[in-house]
Order: C-alpha cells, then structure tokens, then sequence
C-alpha cells in the first residue's frame, strides 16, 4: 500500500481483493482509524469506522452491472434526500467496469456517498467478518441488497451481518423474473398467487433472510431501463431494426403488455423500505415497476416517433413464437408484466414519475451515441422467422 497522503479527505475508496477473513480484517484496521480515513489516492475513499449502530444509516450492496446496474447509483441519490437517512454507504463488488457507467459517475454524482469495494462476485468465500472488516465496523440500519444471487458468499454475508446489526429492514432486490404465470394466472401478476421458480437463486435468498429472522422486504423489479444504464437490449432491439428500415418479427398479435421501468422510479419504490420500514416487512413482497404499460405494438410506434420514422413505414411482422420461438426478441412471447399496486396501497409509492413517450427522446439521442446505426447487428433470427 502507499504512503498516507498528507492531503486527504474523511473518506476514500477502499478495494480489497479476495483473502481469506484475517487479511481482510488486517487490511481494514490497518487503513482506517476511528472516525477518519489512514489513506487516499486518486479516486479512493474508505468508510469511516464505527463500533454501534449508526441511526439512520443506509448501506447498499451493488453488482458489477447488467439489469440492476444502475440502480445502487438511483437509489443513493434518493436516499441521500431523506432526512431519516444520516448516511448512505455503497459497497460496490469490485468487477464492475469502473469507466462504464453508472461506476464512473460515482465521484461526481454522489460527493456525500462513502464507496467501498470488495469481490462480491467472485469470492465464494466471502465471510460475514470479511463482509464487516470491508466497511470498517460500521453498522447499518437500513441495508439494501441488490447483489445477491443466493445465499452464498456476499449473499450469505451479508444477511449474517444484517442480523448481527439488527438492523431495521433488508432490502432485498429480486426479479419478477421468478415467476412462472400458469393457466390460471392473471395479469398484472401478483405477488401472492403467481407461481415461482423455487429453484431460482433470489427465491432461495429471500428464503434464507426469513430462516435467519431478519425484518425481509424483497422488490421484484422487471425491465428497467435508465439514462446510466448499462444494458439496453430492451429498447435497443426496436431502434435496431426501425431506423435500418427492417421489419420487427413480434410474437403473438403484440397487444401483449410489457412493464418497462425507468430505474429512477424503481429506486423511488426501493426508497420506501427506509420510509414505510414497518407496514415494508409486514407485507414483505412487492412488485416493482410502472404503472405506464404499453404493448408491443405500441412500443415500436413509439420508438418510431422517437426516431422520427413515419408510423407509417413501421413494419411489424406477427408471428406464432409456440412453432416459430422467441429469435431475438427481448421480452416473452406472451404477456408477463406486473404492477405497483400493492406497493401503491401499503408503502406509499406514488407510482411512475417518467413517461416512455418522453424518454425514448433521450434514449435515442444515447442509442445513437453509443453508435448503434452503424454497428453489426446480428438479424439472422429474424430473417429465420420472416422467411417461414
């Protein structure tokens, strides 16, 4: 490690490689006294340490990207805001792309957030006291999880130190991805009656905070989008094929409903664990995501005026997915969407502040940016089902 600058701030961040429990532990106490930071460089902070429980203080474990990417940076930013959050500490695993967004943003975006990083992903063996020695000792009151996949490293770790913090609510961001609609479901599915894959590694770790007694409130986002985002395969696969003057192979007659979900009011909803704490764990399961749903159809009209093709040149393609499959297209073949409903009712949430027709604005102009219209696309599904 390097030298103590002798120009620091109160906090930098701290990355840690896998080790076993005592390094981690070492790496810890040797870099952070009580109450003020040992170390900086360029672009490091470490979180201040802390032997009780901080009131009000927020931590949110963020993964590397994809989906949930965005959402650690969204959810800072609200939770920042309230003033029943003294603090908001972002533990990011470290095999993120630092220079991709929403990661590269972290500095400027969010001076107050403390930000530590650690191999959430990678080390198996995390333990719940490597888990603590990363943060320094602090404890937390709120502890939002959008990073495990089950309960087992990080995942595991993370609901231990939770329950030896005791603290007030575990956040727990799933997927609507783990329900499995049958006959008999109905649309929007809910969160009490629609099947689930009980297999699925959220299920699992929503199952393991209840074994482990902690106050669980899980959110089941689905289809998130967001101007930081880091995957766009949603809303890129319409753009892709309108602006190329292709045609769209949509499955079923595209009246089908689809929640597509600004990350920023995904973190709105999130945020009302720390607001609503009680009637949150009461409940303990809520869908996540608009109130603003379009269909398939409407989608690409809509991305279409985005783009400013004439409607009238759209070429939608309808075709049987049950002979035909699924090709490239990003949602599933029949409807599978949910709504806020619920948490609506018990929470607080006051439903989607962003519009799509809005959004598609600045999607496109970011579409374009990141110079999708002249990149390979791959279109031979497609071509497989037009030709059938």
């Amino acid at each position: 490690l390097s030298t103590p600058s002798s120009s620091f701030t109160a906090s930098f961040t701290l990355q840690i490689r896998p080790m076993s429990s005592l390094r981690y532990a070492a790496a810890a106490v040797a870099l952070l006294a009580p109450g003020v930071a040992a170390f900086s460089a360029p672009g490091m902070r470490a979180v201040r340490r802390s032997t009780s429980l901080s009131a009000g203080a927020a931590l949110i474990v963020q993964n590397k990207g994809g989906g949930h990417g965005e959402l650690g940076y969204q959810l800072a930013k609200v939770l920042t805001d309230m003033p029943d959050v003294s603090s908001v500490t972002i533990l990011q695993d470290d095999a993120c792309k630092e220079t991709a967004e929403p990661f590269c943003s972290y500095s400027t975006d969010l001076p107050g957030v403390e930000v530590a990083r650690a191999p959430l992903s990678s080390d198996e063996s995390m333990s719940a006291g490597d888990f603590a020695a990363v943060l320094g000792g602090k404890k937390f009151e709120y502890v939002f999880d959008n990073c495990s996949k089950g309960p087992v490293g990080a995942g595991a770790a993370v609901v231990e130190c939770a329950s030896d913090w005791k603290s007030s609510v575990y956040a727990y961001v799933s997927s609507a991805g783990i329900y499995v609609p049958d006959a008999t479901t109905t649309f929007p599915m809910s969160e009490a009656s629609t099947p689930i894959k009980e297999s699925a590694g959220q299920f699992k770790q929503e199952q393991h905070a209840v074994a482990k007694g902690l106050p669980l409130v899980s959110f089941r986002p689905q289809y998130i989008y967001g101007k930081k985002s880091s995957k766009h395969d949603y809303v890129d696969w319409f753009f892709d094929r309108i602006v190329r003057g292709r045609a769209l192979p949509i499955p079923g007659d595209g009246t089908q409903l689809v929640s597509l979900t600004n990350s920023e009011d995904v973190a709105r909803l999130l945020a009302c664990a720390a607001t609503s704490t009680e009637a949150a764990v009461t409940q303990q399961i809520f869908n996540c995501g608009t109130d603003k749903l379009v269909s398939y159809n409407d989608l690409a009209y809509l991305c279409a005026d985005a783009a400013g093709v004439s409607r009238g040149d759209v070429k939608i393609h309808h075709y049987d997915a049950a002979a035909l499959g699924k090709g490239k297209f990003p949602f599933r073949p029949t409807n599978f969407y949910v709504a806020p409903d619920l948490a609506k009712e018990k929470i607080g949430f006051s439903g989607a502040n962003a519009d799509i027709v809005e959004d598609l604005v600045w999607y496109f102009e970011g579409w374009q940016t990141r110079g999708r219209k002249t990149a390979e696309v791959d279109f031979s599904k497609d071509d497989e089902i037009l030709k059938a």
